[in-house]
């Protein structure tokens, strides 16, 4: 019997109950093939764009008949030459004029000719008719002055910080006593605003470099000696910008950069040029801010005391009666208070009293020349 291994595989017989097996790979490599020739014909022949990707008909009710935009388009070319909400497409606007000084005030009542934009916020600027901020702010005295009496002015520091105490101060002084605001309160707007609607006129406070700088700091954005004058003015234009309505600016702490021309002087060019005021704490002597201020025509003053730098209510009194002294003396004279409440309380009290003594209490405007 022949061996299976030897028998020719030609014309070979299937053993009885063995199954057919099919050429799998080739039937598979058939289908691809095909496939492939029906993918290529279909390319060939089809102009279709969207390559056979999914679609659907959708029928589109027109609108355009309840849109004016769209009907202006319709009918020909037109030029948008404003926000298409406000102005109908192809209306030509001219450009408003100018803010003038008698437009709407802002939240602090400052007048939109007299603001400037800048990336901080607006900041304050000479009118194109010329009026300055501080002629603009600064609380009406013109009584006072032709009285011919002696002035006492009153400064109140350290207010924006904490609102309550803030608004209690407000609401305890009289409008003449001039109110300077810290820039890092959050409750600016409240405070600010509160104060110049009770007719306070409001200083901006900006931080200054003092001797002992950083173990004595005065704040964030603090002006200091050395630095770019760039960088400074960059400061200046943040602390600006953090209220409006304010007449002048005055100095908190201070005592290097004050003293060192080269630091201060651009900052006293930037408030000539903007038109502010610049009031002196008078807590150093070295300070350089009466020439500076002269040479930029910038309104001026000096305060004469430190009315609770000893904070109790009979120190309190004394000083303000040594105001008084001097005003009598020297015809006018300005004193500086923290907003401790019982500096509040006490200058309160005795600003009823002013009067009858023949003394005008005036903002701190009116004695800045």
């Amino acid at each position: 019997m022949a061996n299976d291994l030897s028998t020719p595989l030609t014309g070979r017989k299937r053993k009885p109950g063995t199954r057919r097996q099919w050429p799998v790979g080739r039937i598979l490599l058939a289908v691809l093939v095909l496939i492939s020739a029906a993918v290529a014909a279909r390319l060939l022949l089809v102009d279709d764009p969207h390559g056979g990707r999914p679609s659907e008909e959708v029928a589109i009710t027109s609108t355009r008949n309840g849109n004016e935009l769209a009907n202006a388009v319709s009918t020909g070319p037109v030029t948008i030459t404003a926000d298409p909400q406000q102005y109908p497409a192809g209306t030509n606007v001219t450009p408003p004029a100018p803010s003038s000084t008698t437009g709407a005030p802002d939240m602090f009542g400052a007048l939109p000719d007299l603001s400037e934009e800048t990336a901080d916020g607006a900041i304050p600027r000479i009118s194109a008719a010329g009026l300055t901020p501080f002629a603009a702010y600064a609380r009406p005295a013109e009584a006072a002055l032709a009285s011919g009496k002696p002035m006492v002015a009153i400064v109140v520091s350290g207010l924006g910080i904490n609102e309550q105490g803030s608004l209690s101060t407000i609401d305890q002084l009289p409008p003449e006593v001039t109110l300077a605001f810290a820039p890092y309160g959050k409750t600016l707007t409240t405070t600010v605003a509160a104060a110049r609607s009770a007719g306070h006129e409001v200083l901006l406070e900006v931080p200054l470099e003092p001797f002992d700088y950083p173990q004595n700091d005065p704040g964030p954005q603090t002006l200091l000696t050395g630095e770019p004058t760039r960088s400074n003015l960059d400061k200046l234009f943040w602390l600006m910008a953090r209220f409006g309505g304010y007449a002048g600016l005055v100095n908190n702490m201070g005592a290097r950069f004050t003293a060192s021309a080269a630091d201060f002087s651009p900052i006293m060019e930037e408030l000539g040029a903007r038109g502010l005021g610049y009031l002196d704490d008078g807590s150093s002597n070295r300070s350089l801010a009466p020439q500076l201020a002269q040479g930029n025509k910038v309104p001026f003053a000096r305060a004469d005391l430190v009315i609770d730098a000893n904070p109790s209510r009979q120190s309190i009194l004394a000083a303000l009666a040594s105001l008084e002294q001097a005003a009598v003396e020297n015809g006018q004279a300005i004193g500086m208070v923290s907003a401790l409440p019982i500096s509040i309380t006490a200058v309160a009290e005795w600003a009823g009293e002013l009067e009858s003594k023949g003394i005008a209490l005036v903002p701190a405007s009116a004695l800045m020349k």
